[in-house]
Parts: C-alpha cells; sequence; structure tokens
C-alpha cells in the first residue's frame, strides 16, 4: 500500500491505521502488515509526545518504538460497532506542519462515544518527524471497558 506524502494526507493515514487496529478486524498476519505500514509513516528518528497520557508522557524517539506503541494497543474483544476518526486538518504557515482536530467517532455494544483529539504534526519527505498528540485517554477506557485497568495503574504509578 502506498504511504502518503502531503502532511494532511499523513496525518489522517495514521488516525485511519489507529481505527483499523482498533476495531480488531484484522487477522495476526493482517495485523503484523498493518503495523509495518503505521510505523512506515514516522520517520526512523522522531519525536511523538502524548503530553496527556493519564500515567506519564514517555518519547517515542524512533520508528522501532513507534510500532511497538501501536502493536500495544490491545485487540478488542468488546464488539466495536464503530471507531473513525472525524474532524479537520488545519494547515499553518509552516509547510511541514499540520494541526488535525478531530474525534474518534464510534460505539462499542450500541453506546456511542465521541473522544477528542487534537495532533499537532511536523511532516518532512513524507513521514512525521514530530507529533504531539493530545487524547481523551479517559475517554477512551471509559468507552472500553477499561477505567478499572487504568485506575490500577494510576495507583501503582502513586506508589
Amino acid at each position: 500500500m502506498p504511504s502518503p506524502s502531503a502532511p494532511a494526507d499523513v496525518v489522517r493515514a495514521v488516525a485511519a491505521g489507529v481505527s483499523l487496529l482498533i476495531t480488531g478486524s484484522l487477522t495476526e498476519q493482517e495485523r503484523q502488515a498493518h503495523l509495518d505500514h503505521l510505523a512506515s509513516l514516522y520517520a526512523e528518528h522522531t519525536d511523538v509526545r502524548h503530553p496527556l497520557a493519564p500515567t506519564g508522557d514517555i518519547p517515542l524517539r524512533t520508528r522501532t518504538e513507534i510500532r511497538r506503541h501501536f502493536a500495544g494497543i490491545p485487540v478488542q474483544t468488546h464488539a466495536v460497532d464503530r471507531f473513525e476518526p472525524v474532524g479537520q486538518v488545519h494547515e499553518t504557515a509552516d509547510p511541514e506542519v499540520v494541526v488535525f482536530e478531530f474525534s474518534y467517532a464510534g460505539a462499542v455494544n450500541g453506546s456511542p462515544f465521541a473522544l477528542p483529539c487534537i495532533f499537532v504534526t511536523r511532516v518532512r519527505d513524507g513521514v512525521i518527524v514530530e507529533s504531539r498528540d493530545y487524547a481523551d485517554h479517559v475517554g477512551m477506557a471509559r468507552a472500553f471497558g477499561r477505567l478499572n485497568e487504568l485506575a490500577t495503574a494510576l495507583a501503582a504509578d502513586s506508589r
């Protein structure tokens, strides 16, 4: 599958790729290929941050770390009816930088949700070299019935 090169297309491809992982509709072989594709949207050396991550912002600095991050997205055991990015990309005065203002809109077991996100991303030569991803992590845990897991992680982190 060819990789997009325009900054707006690259950031949309990442969000759409996450959606595909979340729905759990891939075979294991397809999932591994998709993880490779998602990682290929990032530079070999990058700087990706999640400043609002409840358990702390751990910088992702290499394509390998990015792939590992995406591989950590759990295969859903819930009935994911829908999970898709809905929003728009804003271009900036810097042609490498775009802001993707969107929500992951979906439903799990018939319960709808919208998880707000903003990605501020620098794309150079068709790959992401830097990104700040602001997402509703608590809302995600709530939507997928993982609040207890998050609470446990937060409690362990506070010790």
